[in-house]
């Protein structure tokens, strides 16, 4: 692991009492929604669509999942009305449907466990995101999770620190996949076949999309920190923390005159940092413990052969991230006999299951078989959607069951669609706008009347040298898009080639066949 400094989660109840006269003061009426969901974030909290009920966001720092951490979120489910859980697209666990009784001792308890909710939401340091597989991933250029939760943990001091984003996020990638966005994110760091870091800063998705500008170079994993503390003094110096709608990292390129002006900018912050004989360097004492097999073998469609000799990783993607809650509990039961076993969240709303003997794998298989994606295009992307978030445009969710159902009844091969990303808004929690397909929530008026729709992006790419905005076609009638998708997948299927295939085979197809839909 690695030595840096924690804040002891225990610390963090002397704030519980305040959250609690907030809350029960707005589901009194005593507080409007906008009062209320600028105090809640600071806790992980907001009141959902309508006022009625709340969610909790649990961090889960690198996307880490240990049983011990599983364990309480299964307790949670079975001690308390928690109607629904949540794997978010930032490696985070999220209850909703909650009760305030329930959102107090569920935020109070998940302390003991070393789970902080706190910064969960707000303008301060959200999860620090992580390859899920590192230090399991055949081929990855080194173990990158061990410096992203000592970047986790640093970064719990800025809770409270002025002046910071709206949002700052962070990712570590541990190979060109790239599935964090490490090139695209507040900050992020990006291995090296060498072990060091590339360093990208000030990028992000949303509204005024932007790939991150790249910061450093080469940089030792111990000097990490150096640049998080660098990240927060250039956004104090450029950042405009006054404008809300502008309060992001990604608007300092253009306010500095462009990348390589901020990369300037940033580099001067980086050399104060250095110069004030601070010392921010992380001792690495051990990295992930070895293990080995027990002759035991796995294997299928959802199986992933680890870098340990007969040990193995289980994908398991609920749909839309909405995991069946007595499948996640059976599943904290089973890994509680299995030593060395633990959870990790992915950017894609999977779960992986790494550090399984052969027989392990195939318990894990069997347990999540009814409740995982069946197809590339099931483990499709949706942000938790317009029903429950109070700023969503559209509901992600239900068009994603509906697109599920419509694609299911057509029979269609697995390849014949791609992995899609919803959002229900222009915020891009789904990640719309560098998914190979992405739908954004929009409205489109007919006869004068509007209606619920969604804006059709395509050939977004978040993989890292190919980094690239999808581009917008139109707008599509919600109704319409199950039948459009069902139509692409036909149309692929009839090629004989899979959708990436037949993309690159005629690149204007996909255009010149939504047409009719927008």
């Amino acid at each position: 692991m690695v030595t840096v400094k924690r804040i002891d989660p225990q610390s963090w109840k002397q704030e519980l009492p305040a959250f609690r006269e907030k809350t029960e003061a707005f589901y009194a009426g005593e507080l409007d929604k906008g009062a209320y969901k600028g105090f809640s974030g600071l806790y992980g909290s907001y009141a959902q669509k309508g006022g009625k009920a709340s969610m909790l966001r649990l961090r889960m720092t690198a996307g880490r999942v240990t049983r011990e951490k599983l364990a309480f979120v299964a307790q949670a489910i079975r001690n308390y009305p928690v109607p629904r859980a949540h794997f978010t697209t930032c490696q985070t666990i999220q209850f909703h449907d909650l009760q305030p009784e329930t959102v107090f001792a569920l935020m109070e308890q998940a302390l003991d466990c070393g789970i902080v909710t706190m910064g969960g939401g707000g303008d301060f340091p959200r999860n620090v995101m992580c390859s899920p597989l590192s230090g399991v991933e055949k081929g990855e250029y080194f173990d990158v999770l061990p410096w992203a939760e000592a970047a986790g943990d640093y970064l719990m001091h800025f809770i409270k620190a002025e002046k910071m984003p709206r949002k700052l996020k962070v990712g570590f990638s541990n190979s060109p996949e790239n599935v964090t966005h490490a090139t695209y994110r507040d900050l992020g760091f990006v291995a090296r076949a060498d072990g060091t870091f590339d360093v990208y800063s000030a990028g992000g998705l949303g509204n005024n999309p932007r790939f991150g500008v790249k910061v450093a170079e080469a940089v030792e994993p111990r000097k990490i920190l150096y640049y998080v503390k660098a990240m927060w003094l250039t956004f104090r110096a450029y950042g405009n923390y006054e404008n809300r709608g502008k309060a992001r990292t990604r608007y300092m390129q253009d306010a500095l005159g462009g990348p390589e002006a901020y990369a300037k900018a940033f580099g001067e912050k980086l050399a104060e940092v250095l110069a004030s004989g601070e010392d921010l360097d992380i001792v690495q004492a051990e990295g992930l413990a070895s293990l080995s097999g027990d002759g035991s073998t796995a294997s299928g469609p959802r199986v992933i052969e680890q870098k340990q000799p007969g040990r193995y990783a289980v994908v398991w993607h609920p749909l839309g991230g909405q995991p069946d809650l007595e499948t996640l509990c059976a599943l904290s039961d089973a890994l509680a006999e299995m030593d060395g076993a633990e959870m990790r969240l992915s950017p894609d709303e999977s779960a992986y299951i790494v550090n399984l003997t052969g027989s392990q794998a195939q318990k894990v298989l069997a347990l999540t078989e009814a409740d995982s994606a069946r197809s590339l295009f099931e483990t499709s992307v949706s942000c938790i959607g317009g029903s429950t978030c109070q700023v969503g445009m559209r509901d992600s969710q239900a068009l994603l069951a509906a697109c599920v159902e419509a694609v299911r009844q057509a029979g269609l091969p697995d390849g014949a669609l791609p992995q899609v990303h919803i959002s229900g808004c222009p915020s891009s929690c789904g990640t719309h706008q560098t998914g190979v397909l992405g739908f954004r929530g929009a409205s489109k008026l007919v006869e004068g009347k509007p209606q619920s729709a969604f804006t059709l992006f395509v050939n977004g790419s978040d993989r890292q040298g190919e980094e690239a905005m999808g581009r917008e076609v139109g707008v599509m009638l919600e109704k319409d898009i199950p039948a459009f998708l069902v139509a692409l997948g036909r149309a692929v299927a009839d090629s004989g080639k899979d959708f990436t295939a037949w993309k690159q085979a005629d690149p204007e197809a996909l255009d010149r066949l939504a047409a009719s839909y927008l």
